[in-house]
């Protein structure tokens, strides 16, 4: 991040701005937030920065500090690559009458891209406070509370990656020690505590190194059928069926494939207020066997991990782990494992092991505590 922050300090006179987002890894609820569903996502400490400043002229010139690359644009033309998720942010916020200027935009980040934690959500929603800041439009024009649907658009309908809503809301909305429970729908969020040092309780992320993709044929063919589920069974959303219903439901269709994704979104979303519930009342190692099971179900019938990540859940739960799963939007990325602090080290090293007896990529791992969502970066 100090590509950004320097290149403020130097270049600006203190007329630019500068905003961070976090990536996000979901302690459970997985495929439900495009269902209308429940998450419980919490903010990394890794995060993206975007520093920026006016330009006179309705041009925007982003730089990368990871890629090394500059590119420019303006409102004539479609963008595509790494700053295609800058200019959706352009394009959406005009779209909803804000007058953006033009800017140089600097970003910096070290959420790890394509491991399933964010990263693009954190540089929308980061750009987003950028230039909201540079049009004059503050916390009362634009609410937090409604950036995560514009961002969300913004990845939808112009970089084409047809994501839920989490992501977005986890970045801009998280409070730092707290897991966000986030109903879909209403937009509803509680932040809610999820203190693991007084838990003795440490979060290991294992980031399998498999490569992980959300414009990718798999995904979009999961969110189809759950649409189409929820055709044939007339309900608006796949989160209108609860877990008593399910046999009822799943009987109603011919197709055993699409049984299973309907299945593992109404079970996740059960897991999910069963967590929730867990956590409220300080009974944090509870949530393991529940994250175990939203592995199974993710699995077994959503089928969306491979086996990198198949192998890093089953060797941490055999080093001593309460509970692992894989995070994010599937087809590789993280895990997380749920671990006594006095357990961590010799999880990771299980994990380790499991990956050089598979002959896998050495994976990377990281302990990661909840920190706060888009802020202002203070200099």
């Amino acid at each position: 991040m100090k590509f950004a922050a320097q290149r403020l300090r130097d270049g600006t006179d203190g007329a630019g701005t500068l905003w961070v987002s976090p990536g996000r890894v979901n302690l459970i609820g997985e495929h439900t937030d495009y269902n209308d569903g429940f998450v419980l996502p919490f903010a990394l400490p890794h995060a993206t920065a975007v520093s920026g400043v006016r330009l006179e002229r309705r041009h925007w010139v982003v730089t990368s500090e990871q890629t090394g690359e500059t590119v420019t644009f303006d409102l004539s033309e479609k963008v595509g690559g790494w700053a295609a998720y800058v200019a959706a942010v352009v394009w959406v916020l005009r779209e909803a009458g804000v007058d953006v200027p033009g800017a140089r935009l600097e970003i910096a980040s070290d959420v790890p891209f394509g491991a399933g934690l964010s990263s693009s959500a954190a540089l929308e929603c980061a750009a987003m406070a950028v230039l909201a800041d540079l049009a004059g439009v503050d916390g009362t024009g634009l609410p937090m509370r409604d950036r995560p649907r514009l961002a969300q658009r913004a990845e939808n309908e112009y970089v084409g990656a047809p994501t839920g809503i989490m992501d977005q809301a986890a970045s801009t909305l998280c409070q730092e020690g707290h897991a966000l429970f986030l109903d879909c729908r209403s937009l509803a969020t509680e932040q809610v505590p999820f203190d693991l040092a007084a838990a003795g309780l440490k979060i290991l992320v294992v980031d399998s190194r498999a490569p992980h993709a959300h414009v990718d044929g798999e995904y979009a063919a999961r969110r189809r059928a759950c649409e189409e589920a929820t055709a044939v069974l007339g309900v608006a959303a796949l989160r209108d069926i609860d877990t008593d219903a399910l046999p009822d439901a799943l009987a109603k269709l011919d197709d055993d494939t699409t049984r299973r994704r309907v299945r593992h979104v109404v079970t996740e979303n059960q897991r999910v207020l069963d967590t929730v519930a867990m956590l409220r009342a300080g009974d944090l190692r509870a949530a393991g066997p529940l994250m175990t099971a939203s592995h199974a179900s993710m699995r077994d019938d959503y089928e969306i991990t491979v086996p990198q990540v198949d192998t890093a859940v089953q060797a941490a739960l055999e080093h001593g782990a309460h509970g692992a799963r894989m995070t994010g939007g599937g087809f590789g990325g993280c895990v997380l494992a749920l671990v006594d602090e006095e357990r961590c080290d010799a999880v990771e090293a299980g994990v380790r092991e499991a990956f050089a007896v598979a002959g896998f990529t050495p994976p990377d791992t990281f302990v990661v505590t909840p920190g706060p969502g888009t802020h202002r970066f203070s200099r």
